[in-house]
């Protein structure tokens, strides 16, 4: 069956949101993006590569239950004796152009994919590059024991040379255990696709990942909306979230097409208070400028709007250990990205 038949979310072979969302540029909205991003005065990149701090062996077999956050949206979870993946992009540029010049902030990782032990599941929440990076995921394959996506990015994965057998697809609202994790795929609001022509081709979303002992929730990409709060309702509270914050435009008709799909750092916070989030991590920023923003000012102005609303929250180093027995955290007082690199 094809994956748009399957799915009360789909129409005409393409995959749709709640609320639409406009992602289709005229000429003269490309070229009005390309002449922004060309003289932009924000500073999108730090002025120095971003600090790491190195993994070591004992960290990863420590058997605790605890987190990493390696830059953009990718992150490593051990719960429940278990390792898992979150949107693993360690590539070194978010562009099927191989001599793109938009590097990593942090030149390197903590780890590379070598160096990680066996991965019991990657999730993903989208095909998009930032995402879905080839490389990675053709190293990744020879580790991993399950790949849980949603519906019609299976296809992504079984390319790059993984087994039919090691991928999970799931359709908004369903759910699937797997070595004792509960993963539900849950509503988000973005598009897909990898070129001209697939656009909305497979689905997109975030994730709820619980065991008896842990709640934790994944947003994905996407706009601010109403399904926060039924996720909220339906799955929440959460010890900890991953909220996407970062990559959002705010200048030219560029912005008034892109708002739907991505965040501001205030809605960001908003929709952490929808889905009862408990203490807060931003992701989709500290990796690559993909937007006009200043690169620390998704977190700036996170971190100063959860304050105001008195959320918990926790902006971690490149490759910190976060352990969630010491959840809720005491205030950050480690404000390493507010001014480094600045002008």
């Amino acid at each position: 069956m094809d994956d748009w038949n399957r799915s009360r979310r789909a129409k005409n072979g393409k995959f749709q949101n709640e609320i639409p969302v406009i992602v289709k540029f005229s000429a003269g909205d490309i070229v009005s993006m390309l002449r922004e991003f060309l003289s932009a005065k924000t500073q999108r990149r730090p002025k120095q590569p971003l600090p790491i701090v190195p993994l070591q062996r004992g960290t990863l077999s420590d058997r605790k239950d605890k987190i990493f956050w390696f830059g953009h949206s990718a992150s490593l979870l051990q719960i429940g004796g278990k390792t898992i993946l979150l949107d693993p992009m360690f590539g070194k540029n978010p562009s099927p152009l191989p001599f793109s010049r938009n590097r990593r902030f942090s030149v390197k990782l903590p780890i590379t994919i070598e160096e990680l032990p066996p991965i019991d599941i990657v999730v993903l929440s989208h095909d998009h590059y930032d995402h879905l990076d080839s490389s990675s995921i053709r190293k990744l394959i020879q580790k991993t024991g399950t790949f849980l996506v949603p519906l019609g990015v299976g296809k992504r994965i079984w390319k790059r040379g993984a087994s039919p057998d090691t991928v999970i697809e799931l359709d908004w609202g369903e759910e699937r255990i797997i070595q004792g994790i509960r993963f539900t795929c849950t509503p988000a609001r973005h598009f897909s696709g990898r070129g001209l022509f697939d656009q909305d081709t497979t689905l997109w979303c975030s994730w709820v990942i619980k065991t008896e002992k842990r709640s934790l929730f994944y947003s994905g990409d996407g706009g601010y909306g109403p399904h926060f709060k039924r996720i909220g309702r339906k799955h929440g509270p959460f010890e900890l979230a991953f909220m996407e914050c970062g990559q959002y435009m705010e200048c030219g008709r560029y912005d008034k097409r892109w708002s739907g799909v991505h965040m501001l750092p205030e809605e960001t916070v908003q929709a952490h208070r929808d889905i009862q989030g408990g203490v807060l991590l931003p992701v989709h920023w500290g990796g690559f400028a993909l937007a006009l923003h200043d690169w620390n000012d998704p977190v700036r102005r996170l971190s100063a709007a959860a304050e105001e609303q008195s959320i918990p929250y926790h902006i971690p180093r490149i490759g910190e250990a976060v352990y969630l027995d010491q959840i809720p955290l005491s205030p950050q007082r480690d404000v390493w990205w507010k001014d480094m690199g600045m002008k």
